[in-house]
């Protein structure tokens, strides 16, 4: 007869509790975050997490569709700008606004890889980011990521929804974007910031 007690495996729920408890005492409370506290979390997990003056969100895992997405927009951009000397990357990577806002953008650029913006743990910056839209809550690309990139005065906001297969292109004037075009599946996109790229949007959808 066994008399020593069943032993939970790892990953269980009771075992989950216990962690999130542990971390609920060491790490802040909601709204009393900052950079750094920020960054250390973010070291430390496989989460993509967002911060903003004191307050972190967790972004929905992405979809199969959404890295699909994603990656062809990266490989279509890395093929345009890398050969000129700029770099692209993609998500997760930090990318500040500014002190106490951090977003992880699905793909970032800058036009040339030795701007001073680029940093190892987060960039400071970019001269172009994309988002993907997640099902989950729109809003957060067409609406809140809009004004954070405005905020960070990012020349070029490329918005790629899956819904509709759609790739709305916005360009930064003064401290707000403007619309340069909405373009769907039978459509060439032509991005003001590079020059010589020209997008054929049904490439950027066909997830087969």
């Amino acid at each position: 007869m066994n008399e020593h007690p069943p032993v939970e495996p790892a990953g269980t729920p009771a075992e989950s509790a216990q962690f999130n408890q542990l971390l609920g005492a060491l790490l802040p409370p909601q709204g009393s975050w900052c950079d750094e506290s920020y960054v250390w979390l973010t070291d430390h997990s496989r989460r993509l997490i967002e911060f903003t003056d004191g307050w972190i969100e967790e972004l929905p895992m992405p979809t199969d569709t959404h890295q699909l997405v994603m990656l062809l927009i990266y490989q279509l951009l890395e093929k345009h700008v890398g050969a000129r000397g700029g770099a692209v990357r993609v998500a997760p990577l930090r990318m500040r606004i500014r002190e106490g806002k951090f977003r992880e953008p699905d793909v970032l650029l800058l036009l040339d890889r030795r701007d001073p913006r680029r940093q190892d743990r987060y960039w400071l910056g970019a001269d172009l980011v994309v988002e993907v839209v997640s099902e989950d809550d729109p809003a957060r690309d067409y609406v809140e990521k809009r004004a954070d990139y405005a905020e960070a005065g990012i020349p070029e906001y490329w918005i790629a929804d899956p819904r509709d297969a759609t790739l709305t292109i916005l360009r930064l004037e003064g401290d707000a974007y403007v619309e340069h075009g909405l373009y769907r599946v039978d459509q060439v996109a032509t991005p003001p910031l590079l020059d010589g790229l020209n997008v054929d949007v049904a490439s950027v959808f066909d997830t087969r």
